[in-house]
């Protein structure tokens, strides 16, 4: 029988802001990270002397690494706790920036990286899964979607910091200083371990177990756990999803800098203003989409983006090749690449549609792992997309396009086949999985029969 735990109404106001603040700086700091990166790999290409596999290579090795990382601090966020698991992750990948920002040749530095990657990938599914075990269900949509969101904050950050590096100073200087900055997040780490409380869920969930009035822990395989009692299937194509998603937003994001600064000549300027609008537009339209998945459910929310990002994708396939010649409302690209950003707000629903799928003690790694997961298979877009850009007579625009577009629409294929969670309460989820659900697939079992 299932026991009640922690819920929302359990926090103070200023407890669940501390965790939404606490959750959104350590994703702008974490995304910002991997986000500066590709404005950097001009100068770290030119500084090293590197070949453009090798620099691809250093960007997929920080996805890589952010995959294992995801499984690895899932898992201690579900057996240690979530606060536990975001404090070492944020240590792990702050001095692992700082330490790359030192390194003297391609070897070290995409070790460095793959470190680095490592600890990004626990930070937003342990932050996401506190996060939404301590809000309000009615407004859990909304508010992961603003929680996400945050990522438009750390894409125009890193875009302005990145740009303004590498026409202050020179190759060498203007990656280093833009990896060194990457360390930032070091300093988040006091304010989690004095202000941020504990997920209380996990708290109440966990002095039970203790206590031998759970089961769910019994088996050491978490990850094996994702594939029991009736979770196989969703577990695949929640995986797919994640994966066809991270897919297609690395295929544009990776290159969209060297695309318009490098192939098309676009102005750095006009790249900054772009980019800036593109975050205040992709910010409402994560709000909006946030308010209204809490409404029409978590599957409106994965699927109307995403037909922003084929429309863009069809469009740059056709249109995007076009120069800017010195206006902004007439240039394609500047339209295709707003429309680009629209879809990319399907992320804002991922955190709290996954966390809304599995039951407590699986929840923090089913969240890390699938995100992280697809962010590493998605690491593969760095090298890919050079490969298909080869093919097509080596235009990146057309490598892009030909990577992105296919896995658009498998991520669209996959919203489709996700079961829908909206409304569905955290609290009560994860003590039913091992017990009832099990229960309940024998007695089927045998009726069946």
């Amino acid at each position: 029988m299932s026991t009640a735990i922690g819920t929302s109404e359990d926090y103070t106001a200023r407890q669940r802001y501390s965790i939404m603040i606490s959750a959104m700086l350590g994703y702008i700091l974490d995304f910002y990270d991997v986000l500066i990166f590709p404005f950097l790999l001009p100068a770290i290409q030119r500084s090293m002397s590197l070949s453009l596999a090798e620099v691809g290579s250093l960007q997929a090795l920080t996805l890589f690494g952010s995959a294992i990382g995801g499984a690895l601090f899932g898992i201690v966020g579900d057996r240690l706790g979530r606060k536990t698991s975001l404090q070492l992750t944020i240590a792990l990948f702050s001095v692992a920036a700082i330490i790359s920002a030192l390194a003297w040749n391609y070897w070290s530095l995409a070790v460095l990286r793959l470190i680095t990657g490592i600890g990004l990938g626990g930070e937003y599914g342990v932050g996401m899964v506190l996060f939404n075990e301590a809000w309000k269900k009615s407004s859990r949509g909304l508010g992961a979607a603003a929680l996400q969101g945050c990522a438009v904050i750390a894409s125009s950050t890193a875009s302005i910091v990145g740009i303004w590096l590498i026409a202050t100073f020179s190759d060498e200087w203007s990656w280093r200083i833009g990896l060194l900055s990457g360390g930032v997040p070091i300093l988040l780490i006091i304010f989690i371990r004095f202000f941020m409380p504990e997920s209380k869920i996990w708290l109440e969930y966990e002095a039970q177990r203790k206590a031998g009035q759970v089961t769910a822990e019994a088996r050491t395989l978490p990850l094996a756990d994702l594939f029991r009692n009736g979770l196989a299937r969703q577990t695949v194509i929640a995986f797919v999803w994640l994966m066809s998603y991270m897919l297609c937003y690395y295929s544009v994001v990776s290159f969209i800098p060297t695309l318009l600064l490098r192939d098309m000549h676009t102005p750095g300027d006009v790249v900054r203003t772009t980019a800036v609008l593109l975050s205040v537009v992709s910010g409402i339209c994560y709000l909006a989409n946030g308010f209204f998945n809490d409404r029409a459910g978590r599957r409106f929310g994965a699927l109307v983006p995403a037909l922003f990002w084929v429309g863009s994708l069809v469009g740059m396939a056709v249109w995007g090749s076009q120069l800017y010649v010195g206006s902004k409302t007439e240039w394609p690209m500047f339209w295709l690449y707003i429309g680009f950003g629209i879809g990319n707000v399907a992320l804002g629903v991922t955190g709290v549609w996954i966390s809304e799928l599995y039951p407590v003690n699986l929840r923090a790694t089913a969240v890390s792992t699938f995100y992280m997961g697809g962010r590493g298979l998605g690491s593969i877009a760095p090298v890919i997309v050079p490969l298909a850009a080869a093919h097509f007579g080596g235009s990146l625009l057309n490598g892009m396009v030909a990577v992105a577009l296919p896995a658009a629409a498998v991520f669209i294929l996959a919203s489709l086949l996700l079961p829908e969670t909206l409304g569905r309460d955290l609290s009560a989820k994860g003590f039913k999985v091992d017990t009832e659900t099990e229960a309940t697939m024998k007695a089927a079992s045998v009726s069946s029969v």
